[in-house]
């Protein structure tokens, strides 16, 4: 696995090794386990022979970049969302690959075989896209939302041998957009993923 840098990821493993890996609220197969897969929110899947194929080598993050209101039906945001992508943007389904709500709970989106979508000029192939509901240019994320980031980085980063320096956001990517919102982006910029990430994974290997 391509964990860097090594100095980040050597004091997270000294860190788990000290404070054991029974703080971890779950293993990283539990949390892949635990995504709510597009049949169960009524989506439909995409049409393969239109999609572009791709293996992850980066993990970006996104925000919705439009206010999502306390007791939104986060299931039927998911329709809304595949209808507007497919019949709007004639993309192959919503552009990311994982959707995060309110309460943390992590959605399937786009087959995370497929390229996502984008309105600027990077191009996400490689990219496994997560999108956490919301305008943080508005609002902060709270803490069900950091922590449901942090679990779906390291799980993707542990399965698709993604480095820590891989783990950015859509600013990062282009000077056209303020996504994911400067009160989500601080984080990214501030290395908290990174080091969080990097704490999961030594917990994993700690467990081992």
């Amino acid at each position: 696995m391509n964990l860097g840098p090594v100095s980040l990821i050597g004091a997270a493993l000294a860190l788990a090794f000290s404070v054991g890996s029974a703080h971890a609220a779950s293993t990283l197969a539990e949390v892949e386990q635990a995504i709510v897969p597009v049949a169960s929110w009524g989506g439909t899947p995409a049409i393969e022979a239109k999609a572009r194929r791709h293996q992850i080598t980066h993990i970006t993050l996104h925000h919705q970049g439009e206010p999502f209101k306390p007791g939104t039906d986060p299931q039927a945001y998911l329709r809304r969302l595949q209808a507007w992508s497919r019949a709007e943007k004639g993309w192959l389904d919503i552009p990311y690959h994982y959707v995060i709500d309110l309460d943390g709970r992590i959605y399937g989106a786009r087959d995370i075989a497929f390229a996502g979508d984008t309105n600027t000029e990077y191009d996400p192939k490689g990219h496994a896209l997560i999108e956490v509901v919301g305008n943080f240019e508005e609002v902060e994320p709270n803490q069900q939302q950091l922590d449901a980031v942090v679990k779906l980085m390291a799980m993707l980063a542990a399965k698709h041998d993604v480095p820590l320096d891989a783990i950015q956001s859509h600013r990062d990517y282009s000077d056209k957009t303020v996504c994911p919102g400067e009160n989500l982006y601080r984080y990214v910029k501030g290395d908290y993923f990174r080091h969080k990430v990097a704490l999961r994974l030594a917990q994993e290997q700690a467990a081992k």
